[in-house]
This record gives C-alpha cells, structure tokens and sequence, in this order.
C-alpha cells in the first residue's frame, strides 16, 4: 500500500467512528460530598458542618459556561460539634430555622480561569437576604463523577446571622469560611 492510501484508509475509518461525546454531570452525591465552616470565637477557630443539603447541577467540561447550579443546605442539620450550639444556632438570632428552613445558592454565571478553575456567581439566600457571591472552584474527572471544590468567605451580619447579643464581632467573628466539596455523577447516557 502506498502512503496516500493509507491516509485514505485513516480518514474514511475515523469518518465512520462514532464521535465523542461530552460527559455532563448532573447527578449530585451529598452522600460523596460536603458543606463545611470555619469562624472564630474568641479568636479561636471552630469547624462545623452542614450534614443535610440537596441540589440541581449541569456541568460539561467542554462548555462550562454553561453550567448551571442549585444547592439548597437545610439549616436545622447543621453541626457546630455540641448540640448546645447546634440549638443556639437554630433560634431566632442566628439561623431561624422556623421561619428561614434553607439556604440556597443558585449560580448565575461559571467562568473559566485556565486548567481546572472556575469563578461561579451566583445569588446567596440566608434568611430572607439575598446577596450576589462569587467562588473559586475546581473541578477534577475521577471516573465517572466530577468533584468540584471551592472556599469563599461570607460575612454573617450581611445575612443577620448572629443578632442581638451574638452581633459582637469580638465574640464570634463576623468572617466565615465556607467551604464545600460537591461529587456530581455523570449523566445516564452521556459518557
């Protein structure tokens, strides 16, 4: 065979193969993923968590401008490390469980920043506040799930979170750090 055949050859066979297909990820593990804090009291750093949250999420590497996120955290799960702040956080000057049960992030805008980083926007709601945000995020491929991890800092008086007595920023700083991990499945029949 020539060399001119050959290309032949390679041009029809990659003409009949079937094309790639863009992995989506769509399928949110919470059972995989996670939603964390940091904050100060009197000046020293307390972790918690949020142990209950569900959400939406659309993510194709190859157009993550198209992205799109909902993450709904259900307040009353949170976990401060004792169960005396767990109910103190839940009441009227912090979280008001009873009358704000969520919060809620829905991304309005995922912007690529080269490799595997992300800047997604979105609008925050706590409490019956809602506020634009904007994260860092990663993303990396582990088989056929995608796991996305980000930090940002949101400061508690914005939201009212911490009222009253708890408003001293000497006691409990007003700067919390959240970070999250969220582990997406592909799409059935996308990969």
């Amino acid at each position: 065979m020539r060399f001119g055949q050959h290309i032949a050859l390679l041009a029809a066979a990659l003409a009949v193969m079937p094309a790639a297909h863009a992995i989506e990820f769509s399928q949110l593990q919470p059972a995989k993923s996670a939603v964390s804090f940091v904050y100060k009291q009197m000046n020293v750093p307390v972790e918690g968590s949020f142990k209950r949250f569900k959400g939406e999420l659309s993510f194709d590497p190859a157009k993550p401008e198209a992205a799109r996120t909902m993450i709904e955290i259900e307040l009353a799960g949170v976990d401060t490390g004792f169960a005396e702040g767990n109910d103190e956080v839940q009441g009227r000057l912090w979280f008001d469980t009873k009358n704000h049960p969520v919060a809620r992030f829905v991304s309005t805008s995922v912007r690529p920043l080269g490799g595997n980083r992300y800047e997604v926007a979105g609008r925050m709601s706590i409490k019956g506040r809602t506020l634009e945000v904007k994260t860092p995020a990663t993303f990396r491929q582990a088989g056929n799930s995608g796991i996305f991890e980000g930090a940002f800092v949101l400061r508690r008086a914005d939201y009212g979170i911490g009222e009253g007595m708890w408003a001293d920023f000497g006691t409990v700083a007003n700067e919390v750090q959240i970070r999250f991990r969220m582990t997406a499945g592909a799409a059935a029949g996308k990969m």
